[in-house]
């Protein structure tokens, strides 16, 4: 296998380098025509050409470089099979490698970010950072530059773990890890600052999530078209259902984006403007090859496996145009955007990104709502997969239970509703709403989801590969389903202790006061509280089965082992002194919310008496289960007894007769 890796990689590297550079020089270019600009909007004097050009380089390389980890533990993990053993193909085998290589070049750059822009802020040379210790400490203090440290943190722990992966079932998780570090990229820059930066940081993470595996897959399967690797006819046909989709996420998450920081007028007027221009042009060329790409590329693979040619040819082109587009966004992300239309924001609006029309009421909670775009879309899409598989099934004669259909909508709508209602557009700046938020998220939310059965329903309607095939979705959820990550995290012992210590650790720590401010920490509160439930009540009360089932009177024990500590958490949370997000909540100087002490109590006071409706429905949810699994014993038993006409009752009968006559 090492042999077979080292023969053809002069047929890739020129590639591979050729992008970075063409994505550093443009994105280089870029910044240098755009100083003056940047410079007389910020005040800073000139750093000096070592940072002014080598950070756009740097940046635009490096990110070739996480995009192509990206696309090469893609390849690894789904668009090629691993073999029977599981042990990974020589396809998914240098894959995987290149995925390690791509990795450490991204930490690399990460780091060396991290003093370059610490110049770049500050206006002094880069000379001046050169000192690691120094550097990094100084890090800290600038929230670009702590989000490359913590890229390159991230990047490091992806490489190291890469190395010795040899199965396929890490590859999954290596593919989350390599996504994760784009993440801070999100999270910084234009977007984390002005008005509507809610709207604009999670539509900028969209769009990054949707990049990177769009043009990493892309990248890892030319390069796997070059070496000449096997399943190229099945990795193209995997990936272009999956480009087309993040070619769609991409348009509709970049007009959004643009939409914040920019007017019509703006488009051709400013230098931001004609930039967002040049890569909307080259994301319509991006998709129209990509349709040649399915119409010849793709197609000429399905006839005859060897045909690499066309697949090769446009995915050249396409290459080109996506380094170019990934200068273009670092170039416009150096660009100074158009000055805000409101000259004087308020306070909430800095910090949070929006206003408010007044204090909470019945009606602004039901009807003013924000749509959250990571959360609020994943209850469409999730309610949309959904009903699509229960159409399939019916399409081919079979039954789905409408409760469970519908216990599922219900937990979409309530996701839907508890993140863009009112309550989501208020939970940032009011404790007793961020609390209503956790309830229904960590709570209610996972208990309707749970009673969807969503993994039965998926085993169902998703195709099992035949004798031959190379897996696919539905072997890929059984391979979660069966491995040690899901056996651990099923024990009803760990799914509790996440649950509960989860809201101890967060709340009463310095956690939540570090993160109350932060956009970035409210996403991954909700992330924390939705899977913590998710997980917690799939062990208790999911229909669909679990690596460690349990027992009905298991689940009722472990119910009332945890649910009252939700409440006991309340009544802490009520008689706390501390006031929770201080030093972010009274700045905001609302003139409705001053009383930051009581409405911390009001918190406490809904965490407590919102315990009771989710332990209702699982004890329902539980005695209604338990009941059907002494039905389903009961007719078991009857079919057995049908078949042996009754030989066990009549052995019991005959040695309870025996019994007596001893007695007697």
């Amino acid at each position: 296998m090492t042999a077979d890796t080292a023969t053809p990689r002069q047929g890739y590297l020129p590639v591979l380098l050729g992008a970075a550079l063409l994505a550093g020089g443009t994105a280089a270019g870029i910044g240098a025509l755009s100083l003056a600009d940047a410079l007389t909007a910020t005040g800073l004097p000139d750093p000096g050409p070592a940072t002014t050009l080598g950070l756009p380089f740097v940046r635009a390389a490096g990110e070739i470089a996480a995009v192509l980890a990206v696309g090469s533990f893609l390849l690894a993990a789904f668009l090629v099979p691993p073999q029977d053993s599981g042990v990974l193909d020589v396809a998914g085998y240098r894959a995987l490698r290149l995925g390690t290589v791509a990795s450490g070049v991204w930490a690399g750059c990460a780091a060396l970010l991290v003093p370059l822009t610490i110049s770049d802020v500050s206006g002094h040379r880069l000379s001046e950072f050169l000192d690691p210790v120094r550097t990094w400490s100084l890090a800290g203090m600038v929230d670009t530059a702590s989000a490359w440290r913590w890229t390159a943190f991230v990047a490091a722990g992806v490489f190291l773990l890469s190395r010795s992966v040899l199965r396929w079932s890490w590859t999954p998780l290596l593919l989350a890890g390599s996504l994760l570090t784009l993440i801070p990229l999100g999270l910084t820059g234009h977007s984390a600052a002005g008005g509507s930066h809610d709207l604009a940081t999670n539509s900028l993470l969209i769009h990054l999530v949707a990049a990177g595996l769009w043009a990493g897959g892309l990248l890892a399967l030319l390069v796997h078209a070059l070496r000449g690797g096997e399943h190229a006819d099945l990795a193209a046909r995997r990936f272009s259902a999956l480009a087309l989709w993040c070619f769609v996420a991409i348009g509709l998450s970049g007009v959004l984006n643009a939409l914040v920081r920019l007017t019509p007028a703006d488009l051709l007027t400013s230098p931001y403007g004609r930039l967002v221009v040049v890569k909307f042009v080259a994301l319509c060329l991006l998709g129209v090859l990509g349709w040649r790409q399915r119409r010849r590329g793709v197609a000429a693979l399905r006839q005859n496996p060897d045909e690499r040619a066309p697949l090769i040819r446009l995915a050249l082109i396409e290459a080109g145009i996506f380094a170019a587009t990934f200068g273009v966004a670092v170039g416009l992300g150096r660009t100074p955007p158009p000055p805000p239309t409101v000259l004087d924001p308020s306070i909430p609006m800095v910090k949070i990104g929006y206003d408010f029309a007044g204090p909470p009421t019945v009606a602004r909670i039901l009807f003013d709502w924000r749509f959250d775009l990571i959360f609020g879309t994943a209850a469409l899409v999730l309610a949309a997969l959904y009903v699509g598989g229960v159409l399939r099934l019916r399409r081919r004669g079979d039954a789905w239970p409408a409760g469970r259909t519908t216990a599922w909508l219900l937990g979409c709508l309530t996701l839907l509703f508890a993140t863009s209602s009112g309550t989501g557009r208020y939970m940032p700046a009011m404790f007793s709403m961020h609390m209503i938020v956790h309830m229904l998220v960590s709570m209610l939310v996972p208990i309707l989801l749970v009673l969807g059965g969503p993994t039965t329903l998926a085993l169902r309607v998703l195709p099992a590969a035949g004798r031959g095939e190379p897996p696919g979705m539905r072997e890929w959820l059984l391979a979660a389903l069966h491995s040690r990550v899901s056996r651990f995290l099923t024990n009803p012992i760990i799914a509790a202790v996440i649950f509960v210590v989860g809201f101890y650790g967060l709340y009463f720590s310095t956690l939540f006061d570090s993160i109350v401010g932060s956009h970035a920490g409210h996403l991954a509160m909700n992330v924390h509280f939705l899977l913590s439930g998710y997980l917690f009540y799939w062990v208790v009360i999911g229909v669909d089965p679990t690596p460690r089932p349990l027992p009905p009177i298991a689940k009722v024990a472990v119910v009332f082992a945890a649910l009252p500590l939700h409440g006991f958490f309340g009544v802490l949370l009520m008689g706390l002194q501390k006031v929770l997000g201080e030093w972010f909540y009274g700045p905001l100087n609302l003139p409705w919310h001053t009383d930051l002490a009581g409405d911390q109590r009001l918190g406490g006071g809904i965490t407590w008496a919102a315990g009771e409706l989710p332990l209702l429905l699982v004890m329902v949810a539980l005695l209604v289960q338990w009941h059907r699994s002494d039905e389903r014993t009961a007719r078991r038993l009857d079919r057995a007894a049908d078949r042996d006409d009754d030989a066990e009752l009549a052995a019991y009968n005959a040695m309870l007769a025996e019994v007596a006559r001893r007695e007697r």
